[in-house]
């Protein structure tokens, strides 16, 4: 079977209403595990090193010749977007069926992803100021600035892309292979455009266009395509993607580096995220099992609930423990020396326990931050107001909040994004069963 004779149009089919509705286990783990995967990442890019007097902040794997490599393993981000595009498909798609509206789905995804970045934010605000104060070099400060502000890219194109998805999901009825191919389109010249030109900015533009794509091949997962189609030709697929990857490599259209072609985003990203989905639909029975586990599923549900909040905060906790570091007195191993790399998995362990402790206290430590930013710098009326704004995300997301309510009680009225259709399930799940999995398969 080809993607042409695919009925992409036909979400589901009347039988599926009699099915209980529950969450694809596979995808919930697989987002989860990139979510694991960008922390760990991130903290290995963490370079520290030197005395508080003569402090070494940088990016350790701009140095390392075997990041380069690495790369095509560790670099998530299509995935994520991909993902991303399969629960965005399946959320609009539901609410469409119940007469939501377009506005009506944006501003609940704005509600969820907003409230986590903006109490990270007023966090950092207060860590730069108090550094400042308190005498670490300008240099320090600023590059610990630029690199807690790094991670916002994904945010802000995130938002664009779930703006968008209600009339990119109306383009996929229609046409899907149509949609791909004119994003596929868009995405090259702007990067050939780039390098003709020499100029950088043009690359921004696939900011839009990459990221727009990956969503897209998310929704192939969502409709059901990719379950369709024989795992000799998914194979296939993944493995052209892979080798058309490599080949812009080769040419010199897109950088060897995966994290490089970040900045500006390039195509290489959206055809990698194509080798990705096609890699996901092949082990997704294998990560269903896994996450069958009452172990695996507890800690993915965790992980997915606090999503946006890990991901938000996991940048302050690598700079506060650098900063840790730096004061304790003690000469720290220069980053990529050999005592460095054998310190790496106890500062992966105490990253670990930072992030977990940060994620459950996040909604506090905001608050904290705002009253401390009125402290610092209440002689600005517009403290003031940021610090109300922080209070009041903090006040609708705590714990009696519609938010919180309906994170323990997906099932619920007040559920924000409804969850997927078995449909997209593969196997012959019963009724029965799947109530009786409930508890580790429905999360928002």
């Amino acid at each position: 079977m080809t993607l042409q004779d695919t009925p992409v149009d036909r979400i589901s089919a009347p039988a599926d209403r009699r099915t209980p509705p529950s969450r694809d286990t596979a995808v919930d783990a697989a987002r989860a595990a990139c979510l694991v995967i960008v922390v760990a990442l991130h903290a290995m890019m963490a370079g520290v090193g030197g005395t508080a007097a003569a402090p070494v902040l940088e990016n350790a794997m701009e140095r390392w010749p075997g990041f380069a490599p690495i790369t095509w393993v560790v670099q998530v981000m299509p995935l994520f977007f991909v993902l991303g595009g399969f629960s965005a498909f399946t959320q609009w798609t539901r609410l469409r069926r119940r007469g939501g509206t377009p506005a009506a789905y944006v501003a609940s995804r704005v509600r969820r992803l907003l409230p986590p970045a903006l109490g990270a934010i007023a966090a950092t605000a207060i860590l730069l100021v108090a550094l400042r104060a308190s005498g670490v070099p300008e240099a320090v400060v600023g590059e610990a600035g630029f690199r807690l502000g790094q991670p916002l890219w994904f945010l802000g194109v995130y938002l664009l892309c779930t703006g968008l998805v209600p009339v990119m999901a109306a383009a996929h009825r229609r046409s899907p292979l149509l949609v791909l191919g004119a994003l596929a389109a868009a995405a090259m010249a702007v990067d050939v455009a780039r390098l003709a030109t020499g100029v950088e900015v043009i690359g921004f533009a696939n900011l839009l266009f990459v990221w727009l794509l990956a969503q897209q091949l998310g929704f192939l997962l969502a409709d059901g395509t990719m379950d369709r189609l024989r795992p000799e030709a998914i194979r296939r697929i993944g493995a052209g993607a892979l080798a058309a990857a490599l080949v812009l490599c080769a040419c010199g259209l897109a950088p060897f580096d995966l994290f490089a072609a970040l900045n500006p985003p390039s195509v290489v990203l959206a055809v990698l995220g194509l080798a990705q989905l096609c890699a996901f639909a092949l082990v997704r029975p294998l990560l269903r099992r896994v996450a069958g586990g009452r172990a695996a599923a507890r800690a993915i549900a965790a992980i997915n609930r606090r999503a946006m909040t890990i991901y938000s905060w996991h940048m302050l906790v690598l700079i506060l423990l650098a900063g840790i570091l730096l004061v304790s007195g003690t000469t720290l191993p220069d980053p990529l020396a050999a005592a460095w790399w054998g310190s790496r998995p106890l500062w992966l362990a105490a990253v670990a326990v930072g992030v977990i402790a940060v994620a459950r206290a996040a909604g506090l430590l905001a608050a904290a931050a705002a009253v401390l930013l009125i402290l610092v710098a209440g002689r600005e009326p517009l403290v003031w107001a940021v610090a109300a704004g922080v209070m009041a995300v903090v006040l609708r997301a705590g714990p009696g909040s519609k938010r919180a309510l309906s994170e323990r009680h997906p099932t619920g009225l007040l559920s924000l994004a409804p969850r997927v259709s078995c449909n997209h399930m593969t196997g012959a799940a019963t009724a029965k069963q799947l109530a009786g999995e409930k508890d580790s398969i429905t999360t928002r």
